[in-house]
């Protein structure tokens, strides 16, 4: 491969090896570029064990060992972020001359210097993609009020200094100019990573259940849906509440489920395997997330392609209710009050296999225009890199 059909993406997790939002779209971004015919680099910290992974469409580069990534807070720890950026430094000054372009999470903020300082000069062409960009109160709120505010700072910087700015919200857009950004940011179309292979939308299981998917960290607001759903109940009395996931804030989340009387109504598996997720996903009545931050919300796309619409939370800080068309594929309620919830979860409810269908058709038209794909050819076309020969898989061989 020459250099201008070779790039890297670079953040410190893998999916699957990592989950979440973030290493779902660096693992996606990787593979579309792969499948674009690039040599495509991703630079990442291990979180295997045993030989480094193989896959089909990128090359998996270890660039330092395995990192303690999260406070017992569900904080990111500073000397993580410090440790993956200065590896990230010296792997691409050793390979300055290699990339075509690097992408590269302006979260941790870190990154964003160290592939600044790695590549002047070198004629290798910089993209930082923001998944959120915060304002000081935020940082402030997250990691107290010094270290929060020297965040704040260096975000600034960093933003300051990002030749080409992609983000995935108008909310992130805005705040990024906001921040200092010289010039508008790419904003991506959407993040679907690939078609979600279910049935078709059917009605609700019985009896009805409301679904939280995600890690129970502050910032998720968990502990706020037992409340809300014992106020729901007083109109669907056989209402049921199923939390996956564990976080810092699980024993506020049991506390909660108890003070309410949950007990019996309430189910918290933990995580669970895919095919009991895609289970549960498809028979919810609704998918509520009261988070009051989100850079983009697939967990919308995802509730949305099995026929179940979405209940979000209105934030400053919740770009996910950008995906909402209240009505047709859920309802965003205007705090996290129970009976401002509850009200949103009985409005699904009374929606039924109507709103069900329009939560469906909301999906299908999405998978045509918010794609990782389309994401990737926005970011080409910005940079510009020619474009190499597609890359042919077994599939499209057979």
């Amino acid at each position: 491969m020459t250099r201008a059909s070779t790039v890297a993406v670079a953040y410190d997790c893998l999916f699957p090896y990592s989950t979440g939002g973030g290493e779902r779209q660096y693992r996606a971004m990787a593979d579309v570029l792969g499948r674009e015919g690039f040599d495509v680099d991703y630079l990442t910290a291990v979180q295997w064990d045993g030989a480094t992974p193989i896959e089909e469409h990128f090359r998996v580069l270890p660039i330092t060992r395995r990192l303690s990534l999260y406070d017992a807070g569900g904080v990111r720890r500073i000397p993580a972020a410090l440790r993956y950026a200065a590896a990230l430094f010296t792997a691409l000054l050793r390979r300055r001359r290699r990339y075509a372009a690097v992408i590269v999470s302006g979260l941790p903020i870190f990154n964003v210097f160290a592939a600044r300082l790695a590549l002047l000069g070198s004629g290798t062409k910089l993209v930082v993609d923001y998944l959120e960009v915060w304002h000081r109160r935020q940082w402030v709120e997250y990691s107290g009020a010094l270290t929060g505010t020297i965040a704040w700072v260096l975000q600034r910087g960093a933003i300051a200094v990002t030749p080409l700015a992609t983000c995935h919200s108008q909310l992130s857009a805005t705040r990024l100019r906001r921040e200092g950004l010289r010039r508008p940011p790419l904003v991506s179309p959407g993040l679907i990573d690939g078609a979600v292979e279910v049935a078709e939308a059917g009605p609700a299981a019985s009896p009805p259940y409301v679904l939280y998917v995600g890690r129970h960290i502050p910032d998720k607001r968990v502990e706020v849906l037992p409340a809300a759903v014992a106020a729901a109940r007083e109109s669907v009395t056989d209402l049921r509440l199923v939390i996956l996931g564990t976080g810092p804030s699980s024993d506020a989340v049991r506390a909660e489920v108890s003070r309410v009387g949950a007990d019996a109504w309430t189910d918290l598996p933990g995580f669970v395997s895919d095919a009991e997720l895609d289970a549960l996903l498809h028979g919810a009545v609704c998918l509520v997330n009261p988070s009051r931050r989100e850079g983009y919300g697939l967990v919308v796309v995802e509730a949305n392609a099995h026929g179940t619409p979405v209940v979000l939370v209105d934030d400053e800080g919740n770009a996910s209710t950008e995906l909402i068309d209240a009505g047709v594929n859920g309802v965003v309620s205007p705090t996290t009050d129970p009976t401002d919830l509850a009200r949103a979860i009985r409005a699904v409810a009374d929606g039924g296999d109507d709103l069900r269908r329009t939560s469906r058709a909301w999906y299908d038209t999405a998978l045509g225009t918010r794609t990782i794909r389309r994401t990737v050819e926005g970011i080409l076309s910005a940079l510009p890199l020619p474009s190499p020969a597609p890359v042919k898989t077994k599939e499209d061989r057979t």
